[in-house]
């Protein structure tokens, strides 16, 4: 008998028919039905590193948890997943993309990434597994973190650079990161050349603070051009910073940072105010960059990242994300935890307690750990928050475009 007529005889044979998981049963019959967003307590007013909390709730009882955007970025985006299949991933974030004609900016994408961490939460959740394990598995036990200017317990202002970077690392951090010399407390006058002549002594501190073979980060915040930006990587090349983070402005950075990457020798890092791939893969593709700083949810969500991840990965770059909130932090963990190449997290917030996220990171000295609770592993306490949108309507019917086999095109 050969494997077709075996399988035709199945029922002859008395073997069961395999039945459907159950939760594709479920799934296949799963709509979105409610969107809603609220401010937590003290809300990040910052455009792109918005803490706004946001529900996907769907008739099967699965409800995903996101965050990010403002809400009439949010609002617009939304519209177009109601009465979707949530897992239907790719295509929601297809048609949220590419359904208004202009392509969206830092600021929507911000929002479509906050919905498409909901989006992974209720299919992780629907399937019972984490998210990391739905991009593959972990393939590492814990993501190491670098810590800004020392925020760690028993650590103040008073203390020097010196003594912040030795805690730091004593604090199981795999760097300490600190600021390209910042003004002068009390003023907002910034003089790149004097503020230069500093950096190399505030360096040679920090080195001797994590030791000969620890690790520490500089960020020169975009406050130099390019010939100041040389200066400043050549004066602490010799005490090996890990990386020198946003050497100049970015809207420079496709002109300047070939030039820059051809002419020191630091890593460089960049790219935390960027959106998603088409921003930065020409400089990827060069290597003009050691480390992207792209995040979660500004890239467009968990659905960018892994791609933005398979492109590093290719070229061996690593990726150092930008800080973000609570909600996208566990996001990143469970994406950057299948990506194989170089990974540095930012953690700023030991031992912060936020009464409307009850289960949420897994920080222990100085790294943070992949859970294995459903979906983000992230649970909500609704009563600190305070609701500001609701979306039960479609949004207005837009002409979308598709191809013959029923992908997605530009209208």
């Amino acid at each position: 008998m050969n494997r077709r007529s075996f399988l035709a005889a199945g029922p002859a044979l008395g073997m069961a028919a395999f039945p459907a998981p159950a939760a594709a049963q479920s799934a296949a019959k799963m709509k979105i039905t409610r969107i809603r967003a609220y401010s937590p307590p003290n809300r990040n007013q910052t455009f792109n590193q918005s803490d706004m909390v946001v529900t996907v709730e769907t008739d099967a009882g699965v409800t995903g948890i996101g965050e990010g955007g403002s809400r009439d970025m949010l609002e617009q985006c939304a519209g177009r997943l109601i009465g979707q299949d949530p897992l239907r991933i790719e295509y929601l974030w297809q048609d949220m993309a590419r359904s208004w004609f202009y392509p969206p900016g830092r600021e929507k994408l911000h929002a479509l990434g906050a919905l498409d961490l909901a989006l992974w939460d209720i299919r992780g959740k629907t399937l019972k597994v984490p998210v990391h394990a739905l991009l593959g598995g972990a393939v590492r036990n814990y993501c190491e973190c670098y810590n800004t200017s020392g925020v760690v317990a028993g650590v103040s202002n008073r203390m020097t650079l010196r003594e912040r970077a030795q805690a730091t690392i004593a604090a199981g951090y795999r760097a300490f990161r600190m600021g390209a010399a910042d003004a002068p407390r009390g003023t907002t006058t910034y003089n790149t050349r004097e503020r230069l002549n500093q950096l190399y002594e505030d360096c040679v501190q920090v080195r001797e603070g994590v030791g000969k073979n620890g690790d520490w980060c500089i960020d020169f915040h975009q406050r130099f051009d390019l010939d100041e930006a040389i200066r400043g990587c050549d004066l602490i090349k010799d005490l090996a910073p890990f990386f020198v983070e946003d050497p100049v402005r970015t809207e420079a950075f496709a002109q300047d940072l070939p030039i820059l990457r051809r002419t020191v020798r630091v890593p460089i890092a960049a790219g935390e105010e960027w959106g998603y791939r088409w921003d930065f893969n020409q400089l990827v593709e060069a290597h003009d960059l050691d480390f992207v700083r792209v995040t979660l949810p500004n890239v467009g969500g968990i659905t960018e990242m892994r791609k933005i991840a398979a492109m590093c990965e290719t070229h061996f770059v690593g990726i150092v994300p930008h800080f973000t909130g609570p909600i996208a932090t566990a996001a990143l963990v469970h994406t950057l935890a299948a990506y194989p190449g170089p990974v540095l997290m930012e953690y700023n917030n030991p031992g912060r307690v936020l009464p409307h996220l009850p289960v949420c990171l897994e920080f222990r000295e100085g790294k943070l750990y992949p859970n294995d609770r459903p979906g983000l592993g992230v649970e909500l306490d609704f009563k600190p928050l305070t609701q500001v949108m609701e979306i039960t309507q479609p949004g207005p019917a837009r002409p979308v475009y598709h191809r013959p086999d029923g992908s997605i095109t530009n209208w």
